[in-house]
């Protein structure tokens, strides 16, 4: 049974549900529903779909989510396999994106688009830290990319442990305590925060947004839902670009990236970048 809201709120970003849960559960959050704080708190409900008090928003009922954990159990992987090659080690995809805790990977392109902009940034010796944003990491620690080599750190903050597997690269990260972070995330010591916060709500965005300020010695890139535009500007300052980051998977919700630097994202399609 899930037991955090994070695990109980899987709707954020949603995509096409796998035939092979279909089978295994009619029942699932609508496509495309934006959360807002106040639906955090879990519901119940003997039905398959509750509604919640204050907004009517949609949520699983404990039959339900039980279902979906016993589904995620028996198709999530523990983490890369450390006899493979390096590069495949890191390979976008090594760690399977767990839909329970709102994890969908960007698509190869995407992640590699992302990766070379935040390179650029950081520049000669450049510190960079991925806020939820595994892919990137992955993408950055391949070492196909030019200048990746030049960085002098790239950590992943991540909920997910599975990613403990990296070693110190990775920070055990809990958007719910924002400033709770291990001495690998001093303050002001990334040249470059990319974050991606898992949930689209303004109680994720607004804390993910203290951990960004925490950590930035000034360049921020976020990738969140389009609708977070408006907040998204008023906490951290910063631009919709033109780039459209791409998933693996079909999501309901238009991402989109934002930046508070002058970058080629701005004004950039999808792949000419």
């Amino acid at each position: 049974m899930f037991t955090t809201p994070q695990q109980q709120h899987v709707a954020q970003r949603v995509l096409t549900v796998p035939t092979s849960f279909r089978c295994f559960c009619s029942s699932f959050v609508p496509k495309g529903q934006l959360l807002s704080s106040s639906s955090s708190s879990s519901s119940s409900s003997s039905s398959a779909m509750s509604d919640s008090d204050d907004d009517g928003v949609p949520a699983l009922s404990a039959h339900t989510l039980a279902a979906l954990q016993e589904f995620y159990s028996e198709t999530r992987r523990t983490g890369p396999d450390h006899g493979a090659a390096p590069s495949d080690q890191f390979a976008v995809g090594a760690i399977e994106e767990d839909w329970g805790i709102s994890q969908f990977w960007y698509s190869d392109e995407t992640a590699t688009q992302l990766a070379e902009e935040v390179v650029r940034e950081a520049g000669e010796g450049g510190r960079i830290a991925c806020v939820s944003a595994p892919s990137v990491y992955q993408k950055l620690k391949q070492g196909a990319l030019d200048g990746s080599h030049r960085l002098s750190a790239v950590v992943v903050l991540e909920y997910d442990r599975r990613f403990a597997a990296y070693g110190d690269d990775f920070v055990f990260y809990d958007y719910n305590e924002p400033l709770s972070l291990a001495a690998g995330a001093a303050p002001r010591s990334f040249d470059v925060v990319l974050a991606d916060p898992p949930y689209l709500s303004e109680e994720c965005l607004s804390k993910v947004a203290q951990t960004v300020k925490y950590l930035s010695k000034g360049k921020v890139l976020l990738c969140t839902g389009a609708i977070m535009e408006k907040l998204a500007k008023e906490l951290l300052d910063v631009t919709m670009c033109s780039f459209l980051p791409e998933h693996n998977r079909n999501l309901s919700n238009e991402f989109r990236c934002f930046v508070n630097y002058p970058s080629r994202l701005l004004t950039s399609a999808r792949s000419t970048v």
